[in-house]
């Protein structure tokens, strides 16, 4: 009579454990490595975190000068070019000075004050960079970008001052002008009937385009110039004197532009 209740037992209990088990979905193993990585994270030691704290590893994100390009009267005469290449150097370093300039600041490495905020401080200007900071980013940075540009605008109204036999609308500016002499006026039956306006000539164009883009790189310098002196208490008055003044330390030629 005993064994059977236990035979009862044991084989009541055998059911319900695959009872449990089919109502139970099966969990896949990498539920169980991803709980893990959870609740078992791997973190510095307390050393190498307080040394991380007072020592941060310096930014390498000085901003590098766009690459000059091969200059060529095609690249010249190919005003998009021309363009694009100014555009993203003033990009790269004019528009984005004062970006630029916060980069150099290092993290300060004193601790917080909880007694500073217990009075009222007046609002100041941004603080002064690193000097040192400020004479890597001007000489690795800001004045090859400068003197680069500088190379561009002078090649490119070189050629366009210089003759130009290759230009392709010449011939079309040819025929432009002998049908025109041979066009029979009445400015009293049309008063407009006598204007011409003969094509203009490429070097004509490139001509005009690089003094519109020598009056924006004025400005553009100058503005930066401002931004850099009072950032770094800059000595030199203007760019241009700090311009010359870098290009005879590093043997650069080049003209004012």
């Amino acid at each position: 009579m005993i064994g059977q209740m236990v035979h009862a037992n044991r084989s009541s209990s055998s059911a319900h454990h695959r009872s449990s088990n089919r109502s139970l979905p099966h969990s896949p193993r990498l539920t169980k490595f991803n709980v893990a990585g959870i609740f078992w994270k791997k973190e510095p030691s307390p050393v190498t975190a307080v040394a991380n704290h007072l020592n941060p590893p310096p930014p390498d994100i000085m901003t590098q000068p766009t690459p000059v390009p091969h200059l060529t009267p095609q690249f010249c005469f190919s005003t998009g070019a021309l363009r694009d290449f100014l555009r993203l150097s003033r990009a790269s370093i004019d528009d984005s000075i004062t970006q630029n300039l916060n980069a150099l600041v290092t993290p300060a490495r004193a601790g917080f004050d909880p007694s500073s905020t217990g009075e009222r401080t007046p609002r100041t200007f941004p603080r002064q960079i690193d000097p040192q900071a400020c004479q890597n980013f001007k000489d690795k940075a800001l004045f090859p970008t400068w003197h680069a540009r500088a190379e561009v605008l002078h090649y490119c109204g070189v050629v366009a001052t210089s003759p130009d036999p290759d230009d392709p609308e010449a011939l079309l500016r040819e025929v432009e002008l002998a049908r025109n002499k041979e066009r029979v006026v009445d400015e009293r039956l049309d008063p407009y009937s006598g204007r011409f306006f003969p094509r203009e000539p490429r070097t004509e164009q490139l001509a005009m385009l690089i003094r519109q883009e020598k009056g924006v790189e004025n400005i553009v310098r100058t503005r930066t110039w401002d931004m850099v002196k009072q950032r770094c208490g800059e000595s030199a008055d203007t760019w241009e004197e700090a311009l010359d003044g870098w290009r005879q330390r590093t043997a650069a030629k080049g003209d004012n532009q």
